[in-house]
């Protein structure tokens, strides 16, 4: 029987270490993660995506707490400061994370988070009036997507 509580707590120690290897080493390679920018991503590219964040957040940090699991199911509550963008604003993200597992690696991470006070803070001034806009959330998506592309491109263990 797989400990998926220790299984959590390994990513997310990786995640404070920006140590996006130790992160990828958690996931099922068949893993399908998604989030309110990143809404679905399979396999190699979301370990891509942490590579990524890993890789730009020089300066973040990262806390989390209640991680439980059950079965083939888990969860676990995270918080990041970093700073966003070119105009670096600070930005503190607040998260529930949910996991689904198979042999013993996670098969499933869909995290949620207010994106309105997400875009609030990394967006600034556009983000306070037009944050909770599909138009705003879709350009913020594009971006992200573009950018993972971009990444994924010189990165070409990830293609």
């Amino acid at each position: 029987m797989h400990n998926h509580t220790d299984l959590i707590k390994q990513f997310y120690s990786a995640f404070q270490q920006k140590d996006y290897r130790g992160m990828i080493a958690c996931y099922h390679p068949q893993i399908a993660f998604s989030d309110p920018v990143f809404t679905d991503l399979k396999g190699k590219q979301a370990g891509a995506m942490w590579h990524m964040l890993c890789e730009r957040g020089k300066d973040m940090t990262l806390t989390f707490e209640r991680v439980q699991a059950q079965g083939d199911t888990g969860s676990a509550h995270w918080e990041a400061v970093y700073s966003f963008g070119s105009a670096q604003r600070r930005v503190h993200n607040i998260i529930d994370a949910a996991f689904t597992f198979q042999d013993g690696k996670i098969i499933g991470h869909r995290d949620t988070f207010d994106f309105w006070r997400w875009s609030r803070m990394a967006l600034g001034p556009s983000g306070v009036l037009l944050g909770w806009s599909s138009i705003v959330q879709n350009q913020v998506r594009q971006t992200a997507h573009k950018g993972l592309m971009a990444f994924i491109a010189v990165h070409p263990e990830y293609a």
